[in-house]
């Protein structure tokens, strides 16, 4: 289940990503289950991630967030143009 982050958490964590490179590039196909297997894996293994979005409007682009946030349980730290910041934070062992 995600957990809400305070400002500040948000804040922090979106200075690391200055230096980040975009891992998973959304194509003219869209969001489809293979983009979204890769975006899990890259979460998984960064927790951290830049996502660019491309050939959409902003109103998909919101939209493929949307989707993101819902089906892999992440957060849209930030979205600014075709670069979108996602944060899942990695799961507590048992």
């Amino acid at each position: 289940m995600k957990e809400n982050l305070s400002n500040i958490e948000k804040k922090a964590l979106r200075k690391k990503t200055h230096s980040l490179k975009p891992v998973v590039m959304i194509g003219q196909h869209g969001l489809t289950d293979a983009v979204l297997a890769e975006i899990d894996v890259a979460l998984n293994a960064h927790e951290l991630i830049k996502v660019r979005i491309r050939g959409v409007d902003k109103n998909k682009r919101t939209e493929q967030c949307a989707q993101i946030e819902r089906q892999l349980n992440a957060e849209v730290l930030h979205q600014i143009g075709g670069i979108t910041v996602l944060y899942r934070p990695e799961p507590i062992p048992s």
